[in-house]
């Protein structure tokens, strides 16, 4: 390893630029991250509020996640073409009117409809916020500007259960929104005054067709999977949903091959550490987003966790994320990315199993010998993983093409969520829905109690035993209930295992030690 120059080591100091990026940039990402986090935890105080079903509640977390994954390539490529301080204070305008609306919805039609318009406006900040701290920092110093950003955006995106349980236990799940406008703010201010703008200065038209592909292919696989717990797989509107959505896709890369303006270049998957970055990020995201979507559910619902205790439950994943994201950050820079992308993924993968193997406890008297263990693991894992692996995507770019690079690591990222929440959510829901009606037909009850019970049991893990039935077989119905969510929910620890499993693997085959960037390649224009 050749030691750096004097002038290389003066230069790895941060600007005063360079901080306020930082600065504005972490923030940006936070706001989204933590958005997301704190709202899974509030969720069950969310749907008694406002009378959400199981289906409803996919619906809220995902109507933001669809929009988000479908329109980040496109905001990756307005914020090259047009200049990326313009489209990320765009999107942060359209986020920061939205989260309102959200704090102040009254129906879940007017929650899950500002949830969508909260995702155009992410979609349009989150790919900013990396590829304008990527084109404000060189080669020498971005592994330690990027350990810094995942390290904060990953500790405020794993606070947000805390936050989140706190104001549900509260009864405010509605500020988890409206906290969003001061952020802003102070976001919007610091970019106005202190960031200079940055854009790709060979950067082409917008990509209209395949911005047009990739939401019809993921909007349809979404809705397929989501609503087939209900119409069933053969169902015809489930059968054509989920065709345009393959077929969509399809058209989409085909039309990435063939642009000669393309939002996605398909060039960048010719790099190895590229490809498997990519591939790695959509099975340890899609393991993330499905399960912890599901976790908080089953702690405050099924394990009588309280919204605050549940929140607290994860702190082992802060502490560990930022303890071991900043070391990675340094550690990529010196000795490259390969093996901790390899060992993050096993030890969260190995979190994810032991998840499995919790029944119905006794609630928080049993976090230390059960969830405990697990949340370290994760925390673990994750706080390997983060850090090397944006270095290595964005690292295997040229500076021209941070902005699309951005956009493309981001989509995968939050399409895996997308689809895991869609595809765990089928999975559970129908593991649910099946046991509780082989259990109901053993047990000695009228038929138009067990449809009852059937009709309670649309509201998922928030599920309750009818007031009518009398208390011996109330508890037998409540521990029905209880015991298919466990069945179901451990299905989704075993699927989130084998996927960050698999994402290991990925680093392994394909993931080159030390990505660089070509410095041949003409530098983006500073504004």
């Amino acid at each position: 390893m050749t030691e750096k120059s004097p002038s290389s080591i003066q230069s790895s100091r941060f600007t005063g630029t360079q901080k306020w990026t930082l600065l504005a940039t972490i923030l940006a990402s936070s706001l989204v991250f933590i958005d997301s986090t704190a709202l899974n935890v509030a969720l069950p105080a969310l749907q008694a509020d406002l009378g959400i079903s199981g289906t409803q509640l996919l619906w809220v977390i995902n109507s933001y996640a669809l929009f988000l994954s479908a329109l980040l390539l496109v905001g990756g490529s307005l914020g090259d073409l047009y200049g990326r301080n313009k489209i990320f204070l765009l999107g942060l305008g359209l986020f920061s009117l939205s989260s309102l609306v959200c704090g102040i919805s009254q129906t879940p039609l007017q929650l899950i409809v500002a949830r969508s318009f909260q995702g155009v406006g992410a979609a349009l900040l989150t790919p900013g916020s990396l590829s304008i701290l990527s084109s404000q920092f060189g080669s020498e110093s971005r592994g330690r500007a990027i350990g810094l950003w995942s390290t904060f955006s990953a500790v405020t995106a794993v606070f947000g259960p805390i936050l989140g349980g706190w104001l549900a236990g509260m009864g405010w799940w509605r500020v988890i929104f409206i906290i969003n406008l001061p952020l802003s703010l102070i976001v919007l201010v610091t970019m106005l005054t202190k960031v200079p703008e940055s854009l790709n200065p060979d950067a082409g038209k917008l990509d209209v067709w395949g911005a047009l592909w990739v939401t019809l292919g993921l909007a349809g696989l979404t809705y397929g999977f989501i609503e087939s717990h209900k119409q069933g797989l053969g169902n015809p509107i489930i059968m054509v949903s989920l065709s345009v959505g393959v077929l969509a896709l399809i058209a989409f890369i085909r039309v990435e091959y063939t642009s000669k303006h393309p939002m996605m270049p398909l060039k960048l998957f010719r790099s190895s550490t590229f490809s498997g970055g990519n591939l790695l990020t959509l099975f340890v995201y899609g393991a993330l987003g499905g399960a912890l979507f599901f976790l908080p559910l089953n702690l405050i619902q099924i394990q009588n966790y309280s919204e605050i205790y549940t929140g607290m439950a994860m702190l082992p994943m802060i502490l560990f994320i930022a303890s071991i994201s900043p070391l990675m950050g340094k550690y990529v820079d010196g000795r490259g990315v390969r093996l901790p992308l390899i060992i993050g993924p096993m030890i969260t993968s190995a979190g994810f199993f032991l998840f499995s193997t919790y029944g119905v406890t006794q609630g928080p008297v049993d976090y230390w010998q059960t969830y405990f263990i697990s949340f370290c693991l994760l925390g673990i894992g994750m706080g390997i993983t983060v850090a090397p692996l944006t270095a290595a995507v964005m690292g295997a770019v040229s500076p021209n093409n941070a902005g699309v690079a951005s956009g493309i690591n981001n989509t995968v990222a939050r399409a895996a969520g997308v689809l895991a929440v869609a595809l765990f959510g089928a999975l559970v829901l129908f593991y649910f829905n099946n046991s509780i009606d082989k259990k109901l037909d053993s047990m000695q009850l009228s038929e138009t109690m067990k449809n009852e019970i059937r009709l309670e049991a649309s509201k998922f893990a928030g599920a309750e035993a009818p007031p009518s039935l009398p208390d011996d077989q109330k508890s037998a119905v409540e521990a029905l209930f209880k015991d298919s969510f466990i069945l179901a929910f451990n299905r989704v620890a075993y699927s989130a295992s084998f996927l960050t499993f698999l994402g290991g693997l990925m680093a392994l085959v394909f993931i080159n030690n030390r990505p660089e960037t070509k410095d041949d390649d003409p530098l983006e224009q500073v504004i």
